[in-house]
């Protein structure tokens, strides 16, 4: 079961269902629940079939929940302009349905093996002297963050408290503090980086780099994604251990644009200068899941290529 299934992570696990992805774990069956889980009817179905039940329902106010064997909580919106027009009312959201959903949790098989995807915003700005970010990391005061961070780390901060609270009450628990992704089913018209220098490469219009401090971000490929939070789900027990997700594959946003503008041919315009003082830097050190067998399978160039591949194929973009 996919809570929040609609959006980038619910069609990536979809997608590489169809592919056959998830027979390692036997799943013969996939719920999707999200507030409009039957729009995957029209605007994907490519990676539907009968085996795929899709139920329109809003975790925050749901009175109960299907059983399943494996169960991914991935329902918040990640449209960072929510966060600055509707900071409180986002955040609000996602506590809601966190809270209800460990509510309505407490029904559910005691067997079942959940997942919690948090965020690495939880740690808040990185040092810049820090190359990675461990699981075990001073989380900053929820103050000192940027604005556009504080809502939405504040609540997957409380809502990483309640299922650990679940834990304790003897269910299988698992937290995925999940950081930087690409893939075709990532959003091409929001913040995404990434997503937006794809969209422009594909329309061919130039790329363009706005920041003038160095802003070093990894990207881990849908794929790796989809087979890390399964492998963390079937680890899951009553100890709800938090793993790092994503990629510890360093990149400047400005070599990423050019990287992306070479592929498709296109300008890149980038500031003349970057001033060092000002480091951003958002990087997962992925030990702790290596730890348990995990490894990256596709490196930045792979992601691009496969990611740009598969968008063309499905046609999603002209």
């Amino acid at each position: 079961m996919i809570i929040g299934g609609s959006g980038f992570f619910g069609k990536s696990f979809l997608d590489a269902y169809q592919r056959g992805l998830l027979t390692p774990w036997d799943i013969s069956e996939i719920i999707v629940l999200s507030r409009n889980a039957t729009a995957l009817a029209h605007s994907n179905p490519n990676i539907l079939d009968s085996s795929i039940k899709l139920i329109n329902l809003d975790i925050a106010t749901a009175a109960e929940l299907p059983n399943a064997d494996y169960v991914i909580h991935a329902a918040a919106s990640t449209d960072a302009a929510r966060y600055l027009s509707k900071p409180h009312e986002e955040r609000n959201n996602i506590l809601a349905g966190t809270l209800n959903f460990c509510r309505l949790a407490k029904l559910m098989r005691s067997e079942s093996k959940i997942v919690y995807v948090s965020s690495g915003a939880v740690y808040g700005q990185q040092p810049a002297c820090l190359k990675e970010l461990h699981e075990d990391f001073d989380l900053s005061p929820i103050e000192n963050m940027p604005i556009i961070k504080r809502d939405y780390a504040a609540a997957k901060r409380h809502g990483e408290a309640a299922v650990n609270q679940l834990s304790k009450l003897g269910f299988n628990m698992s937290i995925a503090r999940c950081f930087a992704f690409v893939g075709a089913y990532l959003p091409r018209d929001q913040h995404f980086a990434i997503g937006n220098f794809i969209a422009d490469g594909l329309y061919n219009r130039s790329i363009t780099v706005n920041s003038k401090h160095p802003v070093y971000r990894s990207y881990m490929y849908a794929d790796d994604l989809v087979r890390w939070l399964m492998t963390i789900a079937e680890n899951s027990s009553t100890d709800c251990s938090i793993y790092n997700v994503g990629s510890s594959e360093p990149i400047l946003i400005r070599d990423l644009a050019h990287k992306i503008g070479s592929y498709f041919g296109v300008k890149v315009i980038v500031p003349t200068a970057l001033f060092d003082s000002e480091v951003d830097r958002y990087i997962p050190s992925i030990k702790k899941a290596e730890s348990i067998g995990l490894t990256i399978k596709y490196d930045l160039e792979m992601a691009l290529s496969q990611t740009i591949e598969t968008i063309k194929k499905l046609n999603t973009w002209t």
